[in-house]
């Protein structure tokens, strides 16, 4: 697999990025595979995901960096641009994907959805309609899912 230079790479580099351990976000290899990663992140701060610890799950392609990772949500999470599977509406995940992209660029984007979600743009209607709505009833529903899903005990 040619990737595999820079997958090492980038996981080296992830672990000097000071805006990932600013915004408590961590990534580990599925023993020996390179292909197959997890991420954990933490709820950004002054946001209704505060105090949630989320687990993601990356698969890599083997035609990476050309074609995006497949990132989705393990840990449950009420929001209007993440499907109920854990399935990540962000443009850089489609279309817009460049193999300039890395793993902690996509992450850091992934923590940037969740400061501001983009009901236009939505993959759980629910969760987009009360966000656009009743922003107060949006907030704390997450907090809810929070307390049932992402403690850090249930991760």
């Amino acid at each position: 697999m040619a990737f595999q230079k820079r997958l090492a790479r980038e996981a080296q580099d992830f672990k000097n990025n000071k805006e990932c351990i600013v915004n408590g976000i961590s990534i580990e290899q599925k023993g020996d595979s390179l292909i197959e990663w997890t991420a954990t992140i933490n709820g950004p701060k002054d946001t209704p995901y505060e105090n949630g610890h989320f687990k993601l799950d990356i698969n890599i392609p083997s035609n990476y960096p050309f074609k995006p990772p497949n990132v989705r949500f393990l840990t449950k999470i009420f929001h209007p641009n993440i499907s109920s599977d854990g399935s990540i509406c962000l443009d850089i995940l489609k279309g817009n994907w460049s193999p300039a992209l890395t793993l902690d660029k996509v992450l850091l984007s992934i923590v940037s959805l969740l400061e501001s979600p983009n009901p236009d743009d939505p993959l759980d209607g629910n969760a987009a309609s009360l966000y656009k709505k009743n922003k107060k009833s949006f907030d704390d529903t997450v907090k809810q899912y929070i307390k049932e899903y992402a403690t850090k005990k249930d991760n």
